[in-house]
């Protein structure tokens, strides 16, 4: 799969995805991120065995399809920012991160490769923003019929920073790498199983790089 990113500067940039890699439980409060581990416990999701973690996917599973079809009801997005790694840089773009919540009790790395990676439209190259990236916006949205709700609402200065995955993966971050960050927290009783998603990653001079997409839940199999 060939990406194509608008740069701030108004050109495109093509990369082509070899490799995707989502990060978990990536935020800096490592309290927060305990507490965030023993909620999914309680709800049978099984903890990880160290913090941060890291899942590699399929590089098909990365795209930006407009409709995601999925297999049932329970499934749900999570804003995060991506790394995209190109020959001579690394970009900086919006995803959102796709999962499937009934599958995730079973483990969450497979939960993880039931859905795809979607990835922004706009991205920044790393080196001319790195000093400003936890003024960066990052908000989500649900659709229910053709009602929005803000579900995510928060700053890059929650979830550790790119330079942190950098310098732990090394060489690990070949050329046409993607690296997802890891999620901030959902706002409490917001219906995360929704018609749609929209994921926002906002600069300090309020250039904006969305996911947008529909979800549409499959007919049952003939079981």
């Amino acid at each position: 799969m060939t990406m194509r990113f608008t740069l701030p500067d108004g050109s495109e940039r093509a990369i082509a995805v070899r490799y995707a890699l989502n990060a978990g439980y990536a935020g800096r409060d490592t309290a927060q991120v305990q507490h965030h581990v023993d909620e999914l416990a309680e709800l049978g999701v099984p903890a990880p065995r160290r913090i941060p973690t890291l899942y590699p996917l399929s590089a098909s599973l990365v795209g930006r399809p407009e409709v995601v079809q999925v297999a049932h009801a329970k499934t749900s997005g999570e804003a995060e920012w991506a790394l995209v790694v190109g020959e001579d840089d690394v970009l900086l773009t919006a995803a959102c991160d796709h999962t499937d919540r009934a599958l995730e009790v079973h483990g969450v790395a497979w939960s993880k490769q039931s859905a795809p990676d979607l990835l922004g439209d706009v991205a920044w190259p790393l080196t001319e923003i790195e000093d400003e990236l936890d003024r960066f916006t990052l908000k989500a949205w649900v659709r229910h019929g053709d009602t929005e709700q803000l579900i995510q609402d928060g700053t890059l200065a929650q979830l550790l920073p790119p330079s942190y995955w950098l310098k732990e993966l090394g060489d690990r971050l070949v050329p046409g790498t993607v690296l997802l960050s890891g999620t901030i927290p959902m706002i409490p009783g917001v219906d995360q199983f929704a018609d749609a998603w929209r994921v926002e990653l906002t600069d300090p001079r309020g250039l904006t790089s969305r996911v947008v997409y529909s979800i549409e839940q499959l007919a049952p199999a003939w079981d």
